[in-house]
């Protein structure tokens, strides 16, 4: 089963020092280990870039343009990457406007919608009730899938 791995998770996932660093790296080996394709999309990358280069001081994580880089080649060569596609804007627009959604939850729906145009039903993020919104995703919490109190 395809899983889309979002960007919080990555960047917990290589960030030993924070606190949900343990719980971001067991979900993705447990994932692994269970069969199921863990797939990014271009948004992910960017969003981890973003964060990637900024500095610590504004809660980034401070890497030059080369560690970054270094980064986003390793998580190409992990993950599944799965292209943007002209029908992701469709499906974004139809869902931003059924679903009321305003500010900076347009880029969580944008996923939604690259989720539904590639058909990915399963989503592993830290951030669970952003989701909660869109029926046809089924947002876990990387504890959940460590500890196997969720299973896909």
């Amino acid at each position: 089963m395809r899983v889309l791995i979002d960007t919080n998770v990555l960047l917990r996932s290589i960030e030993p020092g924070h606190a949900q660093h343990v719980e971001a790296a067991r979900a993705l080996t447990a994932l692994r280990h269970l069969g199921h394709e863990l797939v990014i999309v271009p948004q992910i990358l960017y969003e981890f870039w973003s964060v990637a280069t900024r500095p610590i001081e504004n809660n980034g994580l401070g890497m030059s343009v080369s560690e970054a880089e270094a980064e986003l080649n390793t998580m190409r060569a992990l993950f599944r990457f799965l292209r943007d596609e002209r029908a992701i804007y469709v499906q974004w627009e139809a869902l931003v406007v059924r679903h009321e959604v305003k500010g900076k939850k347009a880029h969580d729906t944008r996923l939604v919608a690259a989720m539904l145009r590639h058909g990915v039903a399963n989503l592993l993020t830290f951030n669970v009730p952003d989701f909660a919104r869109y029926g046809a995703v089924n947002a876990v919490r990387p504890a959940d899938i460590a500890s196997g109190t969720i299973a896909f």
